[in-house]
C-alpha cells in the first residue's frame, strides 16, 4: 500500500479538532510557508531539507538520503553539513553576547514580539489544512497512527497559546528583597544565557524541538537546533511557518549534520548550554564534553505498578495498551515494565491486553517500524530473556507479517514477555531485564502484598527515572510508592498513565542536576535561564559618616 493512499485511509477515520476561528479570519493563505506537500514526497519525487544560518537558507554538497521508513524508497534528500562547513554556524553563534538577544535591561520590547509570534504560530498550527500538513508530515518520517501525529500538533499549538500575548515576558518576573539600610534594596533576575544548542530526537518531530526552541527564544538565547536527520523536514517547515509569523529569521540558525559533526560545533563554538533529548550513552558523553553545561532528557525505562485495589478493567488495560505500544512504543515515556499485583492477574488483565495488542495493524499505524532498532536486535532480546527460569512469552514475539519496512529498521507485532520478581532482582538478570528497548516491547511481572519492598528494590536499582504511574486509588499504598521512588513525572491513581503528557503541565526527570523539563513556565525558567541578582544600593551615606577602623 502507498503512503499516500495510507495517509488518506486513516484521516477519513480521524477525529479532526476544528479551529476555533472562522476561516475569514485567516492570518495568512494557510500553507504558503509550505515548500513540500507531504502526500506528494516519493521516491520519484523527493524532498529536499537545507539549512538556516545567519537568516539565510543554504544548501550544502552533501546530500544524506532518507528512505521511507514504509516502503524503502529513497523519499527525503537532506542537505549535511560536513566538519569543514561549520564555520558559519560557529561565527553566528559567536555574535550573540552572553546576556543573550534581549533580557530584562536589554531589548524588552523582544519579549512581546514572541508573545506575537506565539499568538499567531498557535492560531495557524490550528487551522484544519496546517494542522493536516503537519500531522501527514509527521506520519510520512515517524511513521504513527494519525490521531497520535495530530495529537503531537495540537499540543504544539496548546502550547503556543498559553505563551501569547504578555506571558513571554512573565517568564522573566523578577522578585525584590528591602536592603539592610536606605536605598538598598537586592532583586532577582532570570537571565538568558546567550548562545545555546539544542539536540532533538526523531520520535517527536514537531513537539519537542517547537517547545524548547521556543522556551531559548522567550527567555532571551540564540539558538541552534539539530534535529535528528531521519525526521528535519517537520522543523524546517514549522521553523518557515514561524518566520512567515514574524520570527526574525537570524534568530534561530537550523543545521544538519551527522553526530561527529555537531560535537565538533559543539566544542568549537562553546555554546553557554546545551539542551540533548535522546541516549544516555550521548548525553554522558556531551556532559563529559562540554564540562557539564547540559541539560539532559535522555532514556527513559519507565515503571507502572498496579495495585491491590482492582477497578475498571477494561479501561485500566486500554491505558496499559496505549502507554506500551502506541507510537510503536518509541516514546521516552513508554511503559516498560508492568508490576501487576496477583489481584489483577485474577481479574483476567493479561487476556484483556493480549486481545488490545492484537488489534493493531500496520494498515493504520497503530503498529509500525522502529527506527532505532532493527528486528533483529529486538527478537535477540527477547530470546534472551526467554532464557531466564520462569520466564514466558505473553504474546507478539514475531516479525510483522506482509511489510515493506526496510532491514535497518525494525518491524515486530507488540510483545510482552513475563519475568518472575525474583528473577528480576538478580544481579545477572536485573541489566537485561532494565534495557530500554525503544520499541513495542515491555516486561510484566507479578507480585504480592508481601513482595512491595522487592518491587521499590527494583526501582530503587534505575538509573533512568522519567515517568512512572501507580494505578490505584488506595491512598496509603499510593503514598508509600510516591515517598519511595523519584521520577520526575509520576502519575498517580485509578486513571494514571506514563504517556500522553499535555502541554499543561510538567515533563522531565527527576533525581539528576542535568535533568531538564519541557512544556511549563517552570520548566523554560530552569531549563533555558538562570538566576542573576542585582543589588541596588544608591544611598544616601549616613550624615557625618567617617571611615572606621580598617577590619
Amino acid at each position: 500500500m502507498s503512503m499516500l493512499r495510507l495517509c488518506n485511509r486513516i484521516t477519513k477515520n480521524a477525529v479532526c479538532s476544528s479551529s476555533t476561528f472562522s476561516s475569514s479570519r485567516r492570518l495568512i493563505h494557510s500553507l504558503q510557508f509550505a515548500t513540500v506537500k507531504a502526500e506528494e514526497i516519493s521516491g520519484s519525487k523527493p524532498a529536499e531539507v537545507q539549512n538556516l544560518v545567519q537568516g539565510n537558507w543554504i544548501k550544502s554538497g552533501d546530500w544524506n538520503t532518507i528512505l521511507d521508513p514504509i516502503n524503502g524508497e529513497p523519499f527525503i534528500k537532506v542537505s549535511e553539513i560536513p566538519e569543514n562547513g561549520i564555520k558559519p554556524f560557529v561565527d553566528s553563534l559567536s555574535k550573540c553576547p552572553k546576556h543573550g538577544l534581549h533580557n530584562p535591561f536589554k531589548s524588552p520590547e523582544r519579549y512581546l514580539l514572541y508573545g506575537d509570534v506565539s499568538a499567531k504560530a498557535g492560531y495557524m498550527l490550528n487551522q484544519p489544512e496546517v494542522s493536516d500538513f503537519f500531522a501527514k508530515l509527521i506520519q510520512r518520517v515517524s511513521p504513527k497512527s494519525y490521531q497520535q501525529a495530530f495529537a503531537e500538533v495540537f499540543v504544539t499549538a496548546k502550547f503556543l497559546e498559553n505563551f501569547s500575548g504578555d506571558q513571554v515576558r512573565f517568564l522573566a518576573r523578577s522578585f525584590g528583597v528591602p536592603g539592610n539600610h536606605l536605598g538598598q534594596q537586592s532583586h532577582g533576575f532570570r537571565w538568558p544565557y546567550g548562545p545555546v544548542a539544542l539536540i532533538t530526537p526523531f520520535n517527536f518531530p514537531l513537539e519537542i524541538p517547537v517547545l524548547q526552541l521556543m522556551g531559548a527564544l522567550y527567555m532571551g538565547n540564540k539558538p541552534v537546533l539539530k534535529v535528528d536527520s531521519k525526521v528535519c523536514i517537520v522543523m524546517e517547515q514549522m521553523l518557515r511557518l514561524l518566520h512567515a509569523c514574524g520570527m526574525p529569521s537570524e534568530d534561530v540558525d537550523f543545521i544538519n549534520s551527522d553526530g561527529k559533526t555537531m560535537n565538533k560545533l559543539l566544542l568549537e563554538a562553546n555554546p553557554r548550554m546545551t539542551l540533548f533529548t535522546g541516549s544516555s550513552r550521548v548525553a554522558d558523553k556531551l556532559a563529559y564534553d562540554l564540562n557539564g553545561r547540559v541539560k539532559l532528557e535522555d532514556a527513559g525505562f519507565d515503571w507502572k505498578i498496579l495495585g491491590p485495589d482492582v477497578h475498571e478493567v477494561n479501561y485500566v488495560s486500554w491505558v496499559c495498551d496505549q502507554d506500551a505500544y502506541a507510537c510503536s512504543g518509541q516514546k521516552c515515556s513508554a511503559q516498560s515494565l508492568l508490576f501487576m499485583h496477583e489481584n489483577w492477574s485474577k481479574a483476567s488483565l493479561v487476556n484483556k491486553l493480549r486481545d488490545l495488542a492484537g488489534r493493531r495493524k500496520l494498515d493504520n499505524l497503530t503498529i509500525g517500524p522502529v527506527l532505532t532498532l532493527t528486528t533483529k536486535d529486538m527478537l535477540d532480546h527477547k530470546n534472551e530473556l526467554l532464557n531466564i527460569l520462569g520466564s514466558k512469552l505473553l504474546w507478539g514475539g514475531e516479525e510483522l507479517e506482509n511489510h515493506s519496512i526496510p532491514s535497518i529498521y525494525g518491524a515486530i507485532k507488540p510483545t510482552a514477555v513475563f519475568v518472575p520478581l525474583e528473577q528480576i532482582l538478580k544481579p545477572e538478570y536485573y541489566d537485561l531485564v532494565t534495557r530500554e528497548i525503544f520499541g513495542p516491547f515491555q516486561i510484566i511481572t507479578e507480585y504480592k502484598h508481601s513482595q512491595i519492598p522487592m518491587v521499590l528494590e527494583a526501582l530503587e536499582k534505575m538509573h533512568a527515572h522519567l515517568t512512572a504511574a501507580v494505578v490505584s486509588n488506595d491512598p496509603l499504598f499510593v503514598q508509600d510508592i510516591l515517598g519511595n521512588t523519584v521520577n520526575g513525572t509520576t502519575y498517580a491513581g485509578l486513571r494514571a498513565r506514563t504517556t500522553g503528557a499535555p502541554q499543561n503541565h510538567w515533563f522531565g526527570p527527576a533525581g539528576d542536576p542535568r535533568g531538564a523539563g519541557i512544556g511549563t513556565p517552570e520548566a523554560i525558567k530552569l531549563v533555558w535561564s538562570c538566576h542573576r541578582e542585582v543589588i541596588y544600593d544608591f544611598g544616601p551615606v549616613p550624615h557625618k559618616w567617617q571611615i572606621p577602623p580598617s577590619t
